[in-house]
């Protein structure tokens, strides 16, 4: 069975997986039809090397060429068919990006996919039904950089939109500390607000039940299951439980922040940010119910752009 390696270059991480794909000459796929052999991230913080002009920095070039290096030496160990790289609002967004996205690729040896806002969008939606059939809702992907709403009708996807705002981007840009203060809450949310409010077509996005994919959604669920006590994180949560995750935070901060750092310590900075924005979205699109989907870009990516 063949094997393949996708490298997500985000904002936040730079994550491999090697998939192994039973068969890859087939014309549609689900996740039956591949496994993960290795998933491999490193929390790079390329947002923090945009200056202040926009620019992506020579050392974010550096940081990113030598992080993807590792990360293809450690696929060729798998015997992969292909190594495809792939990069979002990070590089997407900056006042640089064609020279940026040239730059890491000559350092690194390895050719950039540089998906657009839209791309990126339906490639979740792709990613997120290789294992269910979604009929109805919203699609929701909070990245570093940029959050991804897309509307599903029919089982189909629509209205593929990115905002410019992610949980590090909001963490750069508002936070001081580690965590927020309630003054620092306020202003990511009403960020966040603004940009959602200026959408042409925001109430096509109104639907009981979301679906998250990323993992600034899977961390709230980890932290969800500290304030619960409880071992294996959800697959579903309410709009009240991301609201209570808040409340925490605002109410006792250090205990908070011990809970957060057995949740998901790597992200204990930018888990309030992802949490400010969902819990924007969900109150803004009426969603009761959040549906933690198990795949997401990576695996769109796959099915779509690599063995499509």
């Amino acid at each position: 069975m063949p094997n393949y390696a996708v490298i997500d270059l985000g904002s936040n991480t730079i994550r491999l997986v090697v998939y192994e794909v039973k068969d890859d000459r087939r014309k549609t796929y689900s996740s039956k039809d591949f496994k993960s052999l290795i998933n491999d991230k490193v929390m790079a913080g390329l947002s923090a090397f945009v200056a202040a002009d926009g620019t992506f920095t020579d050392d974010g070039v550096r940081r990113a060429a030598s992080v993807l290096k590792g990360h293809a030496k450690r696929a060729r160990y798998f015997d992969c068919k292909r190594i495809d790289v792939f990069a979002t609002a990070v590089l997407r967004n900056a006042a640089n990006s064609a020279e940026a996205v040239a730059a890491i690729e000559r350092e690194s040896g390895l050719t950039i996919d540089l998906l657009s806002a839209a791309d990126e969008a339906h490639l979740g939606f792709a990613g997120a039904t290789c294992d269910r059939t979604i009929e109805r809702g919203t699609l929701v992907d909070i990245g570093g950089g940029s959050t991804e709403l897309t509307r599903i009708e029919d089982g189909r996807d629509f209205d593929n939109v990115s905002l410019g705002q992610g949980s590090l981007s909001s963490y750069a840009t508002f936070v001081r500390a580690i965590l927020p203060d309630p003054e620092e809450m306020d202003a990511i949310v009403g960020a966040f607000f603004e940009r959602l409010a200026a959408l042409p077509n925001r109430d096509a996005y109104r639907a009981g039940t979301v679906y998250g994919i990323g993992g600034s959604v899977r961390a709230a669920a980890k932290m969800h299951a500290q304030l619960r006590q409880e071992a294996i994180r959800p697959k579903t949560m309410t709009a009240d439980q991301i609201r209570a995750i808040l409340d925490t935070c605002r109410n006792d901060p250090d205990a908070f922040a011990h809970l957060a750092l057995k949740a998901s310590a790597e992200r204990i900075h930018t888990l309030v940010p992802g949490c400010l924005i969902l819990g924007t979205l969900m109150g803004e699109l009426r969603a009761e119910r959040l549906d933690i989907c198990k795949y997401g870009v990576r695996e769109g990516y796959l099915v779509e752009r690599v063995l499509g």
